[in-house]
């Protein structure tokens, strides 16, 4: 058996990955393993506030969380087209990520994408974050998270908003279902616009 060279291992250095490095698998790998450690950060979280999961993610009765999701997330999406249409791309431009998650999957896996991240994100944010220090910091945060448009003042003032309005259907409904369906109507039609979209 090999013996471990602690020189070698203290060469090591992170170091970020430019976005043409990335492959495919390791972009989904990516993807995929930050959507488990939100959804196991936020469940533990949850408990730890005295709460239990189902609870937070129960079915609401009535179907005003329907209303709530898919009204904002329409608004949403015309603001986000409208901003897109006044501001040059490159100030909209998160290195280009979503392209490349997005250009070449199929709609199916499109869809799950869409579904894992609202369930995942949705939890932590706004079941578990939202709960402990309100729609304001939660917002904050949730920018600040999505580390890969901080270069643009303009995308990350939107995920701001976007947030605060996520928080605010949460707080309306009282259905974590509204905030879900909303994050999951808008990352669903941003994916299948980059999908479809012609290229010059």
């Amino acid at each position: 058996m090999k013996k471990l060279n602690l020189k070698n291992i203290k060469k090591l250095k992170l170091r970020k990955a430019e976005t043409q490095e990335l492959t495919d698998r390791l972009l989904l790998f990516n993807l995929y393993l930050t959507q488990l450690l939100t959804l196991v950060i936020g469940a533990v979280w949850i408990f730890l506030q005295g709460r239990s999961v189902p609870a937070v993610l129960a079915v609401p009765q009535g179907m005003s969380f329907l209303w709530w999701g898919l009204g904002l997330a329409a608004l949403m999406l015309l603001v986000d087209l409208l901003i897109s249409s006044v501001m040059p791309e490159d100030a909209m431009d998160d290195g280009g990520i979503n392209r490349m998650l997005f250009r070449h999957r199929p709609v199916w896996h499109i869809v799950c994408i869409a579904a894992v991240v609202a369930v995942c994100e949705e939890l932590l944010f706004r079941g578990a974050v939202q709960y402990a220090f309100g729609p304001y910091w939660t917002s904050i945060i949730f920018a600040l998270i999505h580390i890969r448009y901080l270069k643009h003042w303009i995308p990350t003032g939107w995920v701001f908003l976007s947030s605060y309005g996520l928080g605010y259907i949460y707080i309306q409904t009282g259905s974590l279902w509204a905030p879900i369906l909303c994050h999951f109507v808008i990352d669903l039609i941003s994916g299948l616009a980059l999908r479809f979209r012609r290229e010059p």
